[in-house]
């Protein structure tokens, strides 16, 4: 039996990852600051998710002067096994509407 009632756990439908990565999809020029605000994550957290997301593909960055320009990988597919098939722009196209 586990313990605690449904209205005592905390979850959510969307992870960190999938949020930060729908703030840079809505702007790819985003500070991680600003991410970090509108996602209600610490700066650290946030960068510590868009290296994950750029060592696994999903995200690329250029350096443009003292800022960073964000590309997101759209025609990768999502990355859990139970959600085969789905690319990122389908899932982007769903929650950016």
């Amino acid at each position: 039996m586990e313990n605690g009632t449904a209205s005592e756990r905390q979850w959510t439908f969307l992870t960190n990852h999938a949020r930060v990565l729908v703030q840079i999809a809505r702007d790819p020029g985003i500070r991680v600051r600003d991410i970090a605000t509108r996602c209600l994550l610490t700066e650290r957290a946030v960068q510590r998710i868009i290296a994950d997301l750029e060592l696994a593909g999903y995200l690329s960055h250029e350096r443009l002067g003292r800022t960073n320009h964000y590309s997101v990988a759209t025609s990768k597919p999502l990355r859990h096994p139970a959600d085969a098939g789905p690319t990122i722009a389908e899932l982007l196209a769903t929650l950016l509407r």
